[in-house]
């Protein structure tokens, strides 16, 4: 038996004994029914569990063994070479197994939570009822997901490719964690949110360590560059764990008493001394990084021994009872934010109010750090970056926090005009301070570059993302209006907008939509980013004018209805205020007519002062091209003002 199968029963093994202890310790292990209670029996009640555990681990491997492949192991070509080729092969037989054990994992979860009946007496239509809960769709489509990347990650070895299966495989987690019972109970917006960052970065963290270790067992020599480039991996991975973990334990915990006061928080704290122990090992292997020695390969398996009990310990606590329980919501607005209608809203709640927005939290907070740490790394190695796109890009945070999680955000789904100012900031506002921010030169500027020739890097990555056909295709200027204001009819006269409404991510997934295709547009019209197309100032002022036009048309088009857009919805809150549902529609197309003249006048100033810097730099290169020449086109046009002086006409060049 090799070292790595023994060091991976192991892991298991570890795991599956913290899942136990940690199960008994928080009363969520099985114990048979009282007379009259379903019961799916002692096989199904441990047998859930301990699948969850390894659907979990074999995620992991998957996502490490990917990551390895296509970011952490230096390659010379644009395939993946040696160990990198045997990873890929390697992620392709977890997938399987990840595929499998989430579809025996689908049958468990139906027999023991669902239904609590034995596997043996489940019917054809209780499959079928279980599909219709969020949480069956969910796991079957992560089954599904999982399969794809098994035969994917068969037929190719593109590091490109590679990369790219590893986010479908990033992807495959979200399923999951944004259904269930984070879902169902109070502040699930948040809840869910924070659940699938913690899921990411603690599978990053993990499964890039498991991979590494596997790399030290084979002796490659390109162990020492893979665990550099880890190490950063790693402490993003760990910051964005404590981080979600922190936020997801303040939902579930009633008070800071119920920590120390219940099993639930005592379980908390067992991972919050996991998450140090990890922290530690993660300081002690920065300092001890070498390239075949022993001691990364020790140190890293004591490391993956801690996290396997953390999985299980993970695992125990998602079946353990929480303080706060499943309040069941009662109301679409309860269904959306987690908790009753808000008091009527006044200058203050508007400006300091506050929403568990997930969504917005997520986008501000990783848009904050990535942005920051760029900077941070410019201003380390002795390059300037302009303090005004730091602050432009800050602004722009500023708007979408306002717009998401703010006061504005508070009221987006409860008012339609406050949900149409949210929508102008997140489309019409925000993406201007984005876009001037230079996002992209940033990234170009401080990304991992070559770690040796011909090595596909991060940086390699977004510049040939940056130069494809994709990007040539949504960044052509046609492409940017017509979504821009496509999509504004598209969605508010159709049935589009209700069917997003009624559905707690569907407000997550306009915010996203608003925000990109705003960000695209303007990209476009006045980005600093390099382009596939380059637009004159004039061309770019142009565009801006034919497009504000249509937007005008949709505003009064907003205002001049006589239908209440999503009118089942509105009614079904029953809000105290503000219930003439027209004139609030009225409001909101007034407010989205009124909002289009701000972004007009920030793109017209942003256009002419990119016009006078073109204007000033080329006249800079002709002034220093005339010095290398020693103004050789000025003589050449003074003589011919004086030939034409000379003889009164244009001399015949063949005279």
């Amino acid at each position: 038996m090799t070292q790595t199968v023994r060091d991976t029963l192991a892991g298991f093994l570890i795991a599956g004994l913290s899942l136990t202890a940690f199960l008994v310790l928080g009363g969520g292990a099985y114990g048979k029914a009282p007379i009259g209670i379903a019961d799916p029996g002692a096989f199904v009640g441990w047998a859930l569990p301990l699948a969850k555990v390894a659907n979990d681990i074999a995620a992991v491997l998957v996502i490490g063994f990917l990551t390895a492949a296509a970011f952490l192991l230096p390659s010379s070509q644009h395939e993946v070479q040696g160990l990198s080729v045997q990873a890929v092969r390697l992620a392709s037989r977890w997938a399987t197994a990840w595929a499998v054990i989430s579809v025996a994992y689908f049958f468990l979860l139906l027999s023991g939570d669902i239904f609590g009946k034995p596997l043996t007496d489940i019917a054809w239509a209780d499959i079928t009822g279980f599909l219709g809960f969020g949480e069956g769709k969910a796991v079957l489509l992560q089954a599904l997901g999982a399969a794809v990347i098994a035969v994917a990650t068969r037929f190719t070895l593109s590091v490109r490719a590679v990369a790219g299966t590893l986010g479908a495989a990033l992807a495959t987690l979200g399923p999951i964690a944004l259904t269930g019972h984070a879902a169902s109970s109070g502040s699930h917006d948040l809840a869910t949110t924070s659940l699938y960052l913690h899921v990411l970065g603690a599978t990053l963290w993990v499964g890039g360590l498991a991979a590494l270790g596997w790399v030290a067992i084979r002796g490659s020599k390109r162990l020492e560059p893979a665990v550099a480039r880890y190490s950063t991996l790693a402490l993003w991975s760990f910051v964005i764990v404590a981080v979600s973990g922190l936020v997801n334990a303040a939902v579930r915990l009633r008070s800071f008493g119920d920590v120390f006061g219940t099993t639930y928080g005592l379980l908390v704290l067992g991972k919050v001394v996991a998450l140090v122990a990890l922290g530690v090992f993660g300081v002690a292997q920065r300092r001890r990084i070498v390239s075949a020695g022993s001691g990364f390969l020790r140190l890293a398996t004591t490391e993956l021994f801690v996290m396997a009990a953390a999985v299980g310990l993970a695992v125990a606590l998602s079946r353990t009872p929480t303080p706060v329980g499943d309040r069941v919501l009662q109301t679409p607005a309860e269904e959306l934010i987690g908790g009753p209608i808000p008091p009527a809203p006044d200058v203050l709640r508007l400006l300091w109010g506050w929403s568990g927005n997930g969504v917005g939290l997520a986008i501000v907070g990783l848009g904050t750090a990535l942005y920051l740490r760029g900077v941070w790394t410019m201003h380390r190695r002795g390059d300037a970056w302009p303090i005004g796109r730091t602050i432009s890009w800050m602004a722009g945070m500023v708007v979408i926090a306002w717009a998401t999680f703010g006061g504005l955000g508070e009221y987006s789904h409860i008012l339609f005009s406050a949900h149409m100012a949210s929508h102008m900031m997140l489309s019409m506002v925000a993406p201007i301070f984005l876009a001037l921010g230079a996002p992209m030169t940033l990234a170009l500027r401080t990304l991992p570059g070559p770690r040796q020739p011909g090595d596909v890097s991060p940086r390699a990555m977004l510049l040939s993302f940056l130069h494809s056909r994709f990007s040539r295709f949504v960044t052509h200027p046609l492409v940017g209006p017509l979504l821009f204001v496509g999509s504004l009819y598209g969605l508010y006269f159709t049935g589009i907008f209700e069917a997003l409404m009624n559905n707690h991510l569907g407000h997550a997934v306009m915010e996203i939509h608003f925000l990109t295709v705003g960000l695209l547009f303007y990209y476009v019209l006045i980005g600093i980013d390099p382009s596939p197309h380059s637009l004159a100032p004039i061309a770019r002022f142009g565009a801006l004018l034919v497009t504000v036009p249509f937007h005008a048309f949709f505003a009064i088009a907003v205002m001049s209805s006589n239908t209440v857009f999503a009118l089942d919805y509105w009614k079904s809150l029953d809000r105290p205020y503000r219930t003439d549902l027209l004139a609030d529609q009225y409001l909101g197309g007034g407010m989205a007519w009124a909002m289009g003249e701000i972004p007009l006048v920030l793109v017209m100033v942003a256009i002419l002062s990119q016009w006078f810097r073109s204007d000033a730099r080329e006249a800079k290169r002709f002034d220093r091209a005339e010095e290398r020449s020693d103004d050789a086109a000025l003589e050449a046009y003074n003589a011919r003002l004086r030939d034409l002086a000379e003889h009164g006409k244009r001399r015949d060049p063949n005279q």
